[in-house]
């Protein structure tokens, strides 16, 4: 976001339910109600085409937000987006089922668990202070009910009428993926890519995992402005 406000204006949206924005028991994450908060947020800002940079379950919000309540974008870029079947970890699972015992664990073996998480995510190892950062939100009194909150009201179910709609996307789309992203496996960026019109380009980074923007942000940075620069 820094990099590209050099020379544009960039909106940068934190998800209720994420981040140091909104949470508790009260706000909702499901994707369903996100995909409506953010076509409503496009609408507050009132930006009529932006172009669009998604990440994970974002991307998922993003495609939702055009193919189910009609917002259109000048065009897409998806990183490693949860969109396709299958998605969600082992652990991802396991939380959806037990949500109540995880939150109820006790402050210190909750934070090692986020933290732990968080750093599975990457293919090499992230800076200490990183993690830390990412961590942080989740660690509070009132954001440890809130990570398991949102682990559980996100369901693989919820993104199928998304990949239905796909062939109706209505912009440029590109895809960004980490090669060795271990919670979805870069051959979604290419399953994703025969499923959109037109002619989507596949951009995979090597010896990356999931979080590319913070593993390879100088490619990030140089995708995003072969992106922005094309006709």
């Amino acid at each position: 976001a820094r990099h590209l406000s050099v020379g544009h204006r960039v909106y940068l949206w934190d998800m209720p339910g994420y981040g140091r924005s909104a949470r508790g028991s009260q706000v909702r994450t499901d994707l369903a109600t996100q995909m409506s908060r953010f076509a409503m947020l496009l609408d507050h800002w009132k930006l009529e085409r932006p172009f669009v940079v998604a990440h994970d379950i974002g991307g998922a919000v993003a495609l939702g937000a055009h193919l189910i309540h009609g917002r259109d974008y000048g065009s897409l870029f998806l990183w490693d987006v949860v969109t396709l079947d299958p998605w969600g970890s082992p652990f991802f699972r396991l939380v959806s089922e037990h949500r109540d015992v995880f939150a109820a664990l006790p402050a210190s073996l909750h934070a090692a668990l986020v933290s732990e998480y968080i750093a599975g995510a990457a293919h090499q190892r992230l800076d200490r202070d990183i993690v830390a950062t990412l961590t942080e939100p989740w660690i509070s009194d009132e954001g440890q009910p809130a990570f398991y909150q949102q682990i559980a009201e996100l369901r693989p179910e919820h993104t199928r009428p998304i990949v239905d709609a796909l062939p109706r996307v209505r912009c440029d789309t590109s895809i960004g993926w980490g090669r060795q992203d271990p919670w979805i496996p870069v051959e979604q960026a290419h399953r994703l890519r025969q499923l959109l019109p037109g002619e989507s380009s596949v951009i995979t980074v090597p010896d990356v995992g999931h979080l590319s923007p913070l593993e390879a942000p100088s490619r990030v940075q140089q995708a995003l402005d072969v992106w922005l620069a094309s006709p």
